[in-house]
């Protein structure tokens, strides 16, 4: 019996997801629990173990394509017995329900002469336990149009037609609007869609020639090839997003805003535009720290600990959100009050391939340099590995950026959304000093503090760099701080 599979809620209620890989092939035996797919969210790269022990019998998607919450992922061809008892119980596996969601597929198909009814689903269990429940199966019923478009739907209609290659409508003339057909996601298989995705082809405006407007492989090339021809003669088609060459001959090439880049740029603009931003600096001589660093390398019994200026600042920050908790706050705008947390889960800002994510450290004030240090690492090795969780990357309450690696002396972050401020550490520089009525060369390093304004007063965020900084000009003043 066929099975379908359908891509759960992740856990963040985002409705869609990108498919990075399959970890499994059409005909191919699995397990249950096995590692089908890796999927990434706007958040993390997460792994989807299988729901069902069988054989896979179709991959509906292909890598790279953007799949939304409740579509068709993968089919499996199950044995008998099991098939049915997932049908009359398909949730009776508690590590399936704790994994996954599958949507049971329908055993009868209605009369091609009566109307389509709504079937009503039974509600499943999503990857984590809640959210979204997967959507129906049955295809979404337009409403009866009552004769001509409207104005705008006509506009956007037009548009979509001069910019598009004329083989792109004429499947959808008559009654029907090229926006009302574009609702319905193009039938295509996956090496189709893998096909269209290299040359660059929305299959939105793809005519299918195929059994019931499948589109085959020969629609995509005829495309790709009437594309190309007109790219370097029409302006319109070039609006329309298609690759060409500008009127200079320089050559461009757009990448899809997809993922965690995508969230990062809507929770930055968001922050932004919401937080009155403040950003105060100061500039630090951190020679004693990095002579406690350096002491603390040497140290047999601290080997295979990575003690670095980070972590040194991390335990600064934590000790300093005791002494200045209006730090460690959150603005609630529909309840209109002040949040003050007595907990510090702090964000430490990591740079991947896959753009800027920010973990978090839990109740990161009880833990000692050392374990501060370990939880710094773990969480950098993660984030690089793409396998950051959503909840890793949620309910943060204060970041720590360290713009230094780059060589950067300072800069002005921006506030991760729900928290109070951030920290940006600049690089370490070599540099003459006033030290003690005399010029030396001394370590020195500028801190970067950005705070809402709504929570946190000038006066407030200044005490808490120079606390901040008091403790990395001289370690041994932690021992005041509590």
């Amino acid at each position: 019996m066929i099975q379908d599979f359908r891509l759960p809620d992740l856990g963040e209620g985002l409705p869609e997801a990108e498919l990075v890989s399959w970890q499994v092939a059409e005909g191919q035996t699995v397990t249950l629990n096995q590692t089908i797919a890796e999927v990434e969210t706007a958040k993390a790269v997460v792994e989807l173990p299988s729901p069902f022990a069988g054989t896979v019998a179709t991959l509906h998607a292909a890598a790279g394509d953007v799949v939304e919450v409740g579509s068709v992922l993968i089919s499996f061809d199950l044995p008998g017995a099991e098939a049915e008892s997932r049908v009359a119980d398909p949730v009776s596996t508690p590590s399936v329900v704790a994994a996954a969601a599958s949507a049971t597929a329908g055993s009868g198909a209605p009369s091609p002469s009566a109307p389509e009814a709504p079937v009503e689903e039974k509600s499943q269990p999503n990857l984590v336990g809640y959210g979204a429940a997967p959507r129906s199966t049955a295809r979404p019923q337009r409403r009866a149009r009552a004769g001509a478009v409207s104005g705008a739907a006509a506009a956007s209609d037009s548009a979509v037609r001069e910019a598009a290659p004329h083989d792109a409508i004429g499947a959808h003339g008559g009654a029907e609007s090229l926006a009302d057909a574009l609702l319905d996601r193009p039938r295509s298989t996956p090496p189709v869609r893998r096909l269209a995705k290299d040359l660059g082809v929305d299959l939105a405006v793809v005519a299918g020639t195929g059994r019931h407007g499948l589109i085959t492989r020969q629609d995509v090339e005829a495309f790709a090839k009437r594309r190309d021809a007109a790219a370097t003669t029409s302006p319109e088609v070039a609006r329309a997003g298609i690759p060409s060459g500008g009127d200079d001959g320089s050559r461009t090439t757009r990448t899809p805003i997809r993922g965690v880049r995508k969230h990062t740029a809507q929770a930055m603009v968001r922050s932004a535009f919401t937080a009155p931003h403040v950003t105060t600096f100061l500039t630090v001589d951190v020679t004693p720290t990095m002579e406690l660093v350096a002491s603390l390398k040497r140290d047999r019994a601290l080997e295979g600990h990575r003690i670095g200026i980070l972590a040194v600042a991390a335990k600064a920050v934590c000790l300093a959100l005791g002494a200045h908790p209006e730090l460690n706050s959150q603005w609630d705008e529909d309840a209109y009050e002040i949040v003050q947390h007595h907990d510090v889960h702090l964000g430490i800002a990591a740079a991947t391939g896959r753009g800027l994510v920010v973990p978090n450290i839990r109740r990161a004030q009880e833990l000692t340099l050392v374990e501060l240090a370990d939880a710094i690492g773990a969480l950098a090795e993660t984030a690089r590995a793409g396998r950051t969780t959503p909840a890793e990357m949620s309910g943060g309450t204060f970041s720590i950026t360290n713009v230094g690696v780059f060589g950067v002396d300072a800069g002005t972050p921006i506030i991760n959304p729900g928290e109070a401020g951030i920290l940006a550490l600049g690089a370490i520089r070599r540099q003459p000093w006033e030290f003690r009525g005399e010029i030396a060369l001394r370590d020195v390093m500028t801190l970067a503090l950005s705070f809402d304004h709504r929570l946190v007063d000038g006066e407030q965020g200044a005490r808490f760099l120079t606390a901040v900084g008091d403790v990395l000009r001289e370690p041994g003043r932690a021992m005041l701080l509590r």
